[in-house]
């Protein structure tokens, strides 16, 4: 595809974007995602929503990656982070039930002000990791079909972006994740039917599939997955909103669409790097160079305006839930238009920052992320699920270790964590990290428990 024809399309995009968003806002729309009628979203903008803001673009390129290095193993492992749908919906059910209308609220009882504390430093990382990795893609997407476009196209993007959401907020987010996932849903559809029709297509080499570097690190990354997958969902903040902006049973509902829609949305894009790895293709370019390679012009179009458009999806999202963080739950900003317009901005501006600084693999943003999620997995099952009283040191040592497991995978390469850590592949490094956070979260919180 000409890149002038590829920026024609996604300018399209931006523009129909735009032109659905709210007219006008309000506070409870901007905070809390009501629309013009003061009526929460029905239960297919919720799907929607919740599909488009969780495939967003770092996703499908971590999938693909994945699946050419590890074959379907690789692509099941990053699909499994999609049950974070059915441990997501059950973690609102249960707080919904016990009265808490965030995460924030039900651990702000239990643990007060240093509870809350640690789990906004948590899902801040979150919001930020969302934004530059996102407008990295961007940047790798532009460069690849025309070179030089990467910074211009990063910042164009981050100040449309920023620019819609600003206006509206979460209402804004809702309305144009709507036309953004059905415009995906279109044109990644009609790019995967082309793949499984192509005469090189054979449905059981990719399923059987193992890989560049063989499927062994694959599944001991889909271990790392099951043991994050509880966690995972209440550490993000935009799913997490979302599941307190209906009534439960549309919430329910939206959760259970929302997880076969995407895993299957995941495991499609994954066949593509699965593909590469089949025909012997180079890795080049995060697969961006190899696609461009591999398939037709139009095929190769159609990938990359899904990932433009799941990049753009995810950060108007990422932006709401900054807002409502900060103006909300940590109150730094006054709650008005201006207080949440002032957070994105400072959001946006430090994410794009990120993404022009530089920034480790794309793997390893989720990697950390959900490795620092961990202490959650012992608090919520022994607190919210057991109903039992934790001990604030409790709650504070799992989230020490934690830390310290995320830290110690990023860091896994520096002399006094290369000394702790086994010599052995980085995934099965991570199990063994992820292991270790369990066991001594498990151990303090269940040493700290007592009957409410």
């Amino acid at each position: 595809m000409h890149p002038l024809l590829l920026i024609v399309i996604f300018g399209a995009i931006i523009v129909a974007s735009v032109l659905a968003a709210p007219r006008r806002a309000s506070i409870d729309g901007f905070f809390g995602g009501m629309t013009a009628q003061g009526r929460a979203p029905g239960l297919w903008t919720l799907v929607l929503s919740q599909v488009t803001t969780w495939i967003f673009a770092r996703s499908l390129m971590n999938a693909a990656i994945l699946g050419y290095y590890y074959g379907i193993a690789g692509t099941l492992a990053y699909a499994a982070y999609y049950g974070s749908f059915l441990t997501g919906g059950f973690i609102v059910g249960r707080l919904r039930q016990q009265g808490a209308m965030s995460v924030q609220g039900w651990l702000g009882v239990r643990f007060g002000a240093a509870g809350n504390g640690c789990y906004n430093l948590v899902i801040a990382l979150r919001l930020l990791s969302e934004v530059f990795a996102n407008l990295l893609v961007v940047g790798l997407i532009f460069n690849a079909v025309l070179a030089g476009s990467g910074t211009p196209a990063i910042l164009i993007v981050a100040g449309v972006g920023l620019g819609y959401s600003a206006w509206g907020g979460l209402s804004a987010a809702l309305r144009t994740d709507v036309v953004q996932m059905v415009v995906f849903l279109a044109v990644f559809g009609v790019a995967f039917m082309a793949l499984v029709v192509s005469p090189g297509f054979d449905l059981g080499a990719v399923i059987t599939a193992p890989g560049t570097a063989g499927a062994y690190n694959g599944w001991v990354l889909l271990a790392v997955a099951l043991l994050q997958v509880f966690s995972y969902p209440a550490h993000d903040p935009v799913m997490m909103d979302r599941g307190f902006i209906a009534d439960p049973d549309t919430t329910r509902r939206s959760f259970l669409h929302a997880f076969w829609i995407s895993t299957l949305c995941i495991i499609g894009f994954g066949f593509f790097g699965i593909q590469a790895s089949l025909t012997g293709a180079a890795y080049e370019g995060e697969l961006i160079g190899t696609w461009a390679g591999m398939f037709p012009g139009w095929i190769f179009g159609a990938l990359m305006i899904s990932l433009l458009i799941s990049a753009l999806s995810t950060l108007d999202s990422a932006l709401a839930s900054a807002a409502r963080l900060v103006v909300e739950e940590l109150k730094l900003a006054p709650r008005s238009l201006t207080g949440g317009r002032m957070v994105m901005l400072g959001f946006m501006s430090v994410g794009t920052a990120l993404t022009l600084w530089g920034s480790s693999t794309l793997f390893d943003a989720v990697a950390v992320s959900g490795t620092a999620s961990m202490f959650l997995t012992p608090v919520l099952i022994v607190g919210l699920v057991m109903q039992r009283r934790i001990a604030l040191w409790a709650y504070l040592v799992a989230f020490g270790a934690a830390m310290s497991g995320a830290v110690a995978y990023f860091g896994r390469d520096w002399g006094v964590f290369a000394a702790l850590l086994p010599d052995a592949h980085k995934y099965e490094q991570l199990l063994v990290i992820c292991v270790a956070v369990l066991a001594t979260g498990f151990a303090a919180v269940l040493a700290g428990a007592r009957r409410g």
